[in-house]
């Protein structure tokens, strides 16, 4: 009799529980000896629902400065296999008077109050039913001081051994790299006995897939990239870099006789000088590209007689049915035709990371200086550190359909193996175009 009525009390709880249509709010059992036990920092973890360039309320030190009750954040680690999982807030902690904050998992919730006290706090435990991603959702309910406590980091404990995946600390900048998440590559396979004159790439934004902050490189080749970019709600660019020979993150340190020249543009585009990331020659125009259209990325790279190359990038704009010049650069102490052609597709705003975004690429070719067309059909993906380390396990690339594709961002849960070599079948379209009628 007492196994049917508990069967009974289950089955009346868990009905209550759907029909109420409230967030269900459950207690869960303390892990008392975890085998797995780990400190997640918020500054390399966390995001704010504002996605504000330049937000104040994740910092270095976690989430801090937080006043507006409609701000939430979610924080998001990866468990290799299901188990359950318990979470607290660190003692660092810091209490502005009397709050009380909801913390859920997958509609799970559990409500903690917060006063002065330095001590750790245990928010509780939840059970996970599959390996992947998690996001932890914390918002505010309510608070008598200016602002909500401030969060450095929480404890995270297992009674499983379970690997977790997330970016540990600062080492390198990595709070910045993490959150800004893994930049995806995708390596094309070129005989290396051809002297490639021309680069030829078509790339395809899908809708929705164009977020703030993203940079979609169709044409990455030894020197420099060639792109296009979403800087901004109201600015896109088409955007072409050649780096200098002369290795140094500071543009103003460069020799002149290692300075990348500028030999012709086109109509209103930008020139100068970039940094932080090497040094060289940059230029770009403001274009405003669309998601779903497919454009064409055309290259030329060939050494000059004076241990110098020249490098011109044009891009094919199908609003207006014609090819326009970016630039051409030379490059000192250097004499090469193009190679190691690559694309790669990353995130340049941190506090966007939490974003998934996608790119297409289709019917790649080269062109030899004696104007024979060669297609390639054969990539290898691979990522970044923030992804080889283990940091962020969100990255993804390879062949969708026809087209190879790149995938980071937003927390996803299946990922590409990096080094893996993937091909597609040739498709023998070769591109029309007249060299002599270019820009």
């Amino acid at each position: 009799m007492k196994k049917i009525f508990y069967l009974y009390l289950a089955s009346f709880l868990m009905f209550f529980s759907v029909a109420s249509g409230k967030e269900k709010v459950i207690k869960t059992m303390n892990i008392e000896n975890p085998k797995v036990k780990i400190s997640l920092p918020l500054a390399g973890n966390a995001y704010s629902s504002k996605h504000e360039d330049e937000n104040n309320t994740v910092t270095d030190n976690g989430i801090e400065n937080w006043k507006n009750p409609e701000e939430f954040f979610t924080v998001y680690f990866r468990v290799s296999k299901a188990g359950t999982f318990q979470i607290t807030v660190e003692e660092s902690v810091q209490v502005f008077g009397k709050s009380e904050l909801e913390f859920s998992i997958n509609n799970e919730s559990k409500k903690v109050k917060f006063t002065a006290s330095k001590k750790a706090i245990a928010i509780g435990s939840w059970k996970i039913n599959k390996e992947g991603y998690v996001a932890l959702k914390i918002k505010g309910i309510n608070k008598t001081g200016e602002q909500f406590p401030s969060i450095d980091r929480l404890t995270i404990s297992s009674d499983d051994n379970v690997k977790i995946s997330y970016v540990p600390n600062n080492e390198g900048n990595f709070y910045h790299w993490g959150r800004r998440g893994p930049s995806v590559h995708l390596n094309y396979q070129v005989p290396e006995n051809i002297k490639a004159k021309w680069y030829y790439n078509e790339l395809t934004v899908p809708e929705n897939e164009d977020k703030i902050g993203s940079y979609f490189m169709a044409n990455g080749f030894g020197e420099g990239y060639f792109g296009i970019q979403v800087n901004s709600a109201s600015e896109r660019r088409v955007l072409f870099s050649v780096w200098s020979p002369f290795t140094t993150d500071d543009p103003a340190s460069i020799p002149e006789t290692h300075k990348i020249k500028m030999l012709k543009k086109g109509d209103n585009v930008h020139t100068g000088e970039f940094g932080n990331e090497g040094s060289g020659g940059q230029s770009y125009l403001k274009y405003n590209w669309k998601a779903g259209t497919t454009y064409k990325f055309l290259l030329q790279g060939f050494p000059q007689n004076n241990n110098t190359t020249t490098y011109t990038a044009y891009f094919y704009a199908p609003e207006l049915q014609k090819w326009l010049l970016i630039a051409s650069f030379n490059r000192p102490e250097t004499s090469t035709y193009l190679k190691r052609f690559h694309s790669f597709l990353e995130n340049f705003i941190p506090e966007q990371g939490d974003l998934s975004r996608k790119v297409l690429f289709n019917n790649q070719w080269v062109c030899d200086d004696k104007d024979i067309w060669v297609e390639i059909n054969s990539v290898r993906f691979t990522t970044d550190n923030t992804g080889t380390k283990g940091y962020r396990m969100d990255f993804a690339g390879g062949l969708d359909k026809d087209y190879f594709y790149l995938k980071n961002g937003g927390f996803f849960n299946n990922y590409t193996t990096p080094k893996t070599t993937f091909t597609r079948p040739l498709n023998h379209k070769k591109p029309e175009i007249n060299f002599s009628n270019l820009p």
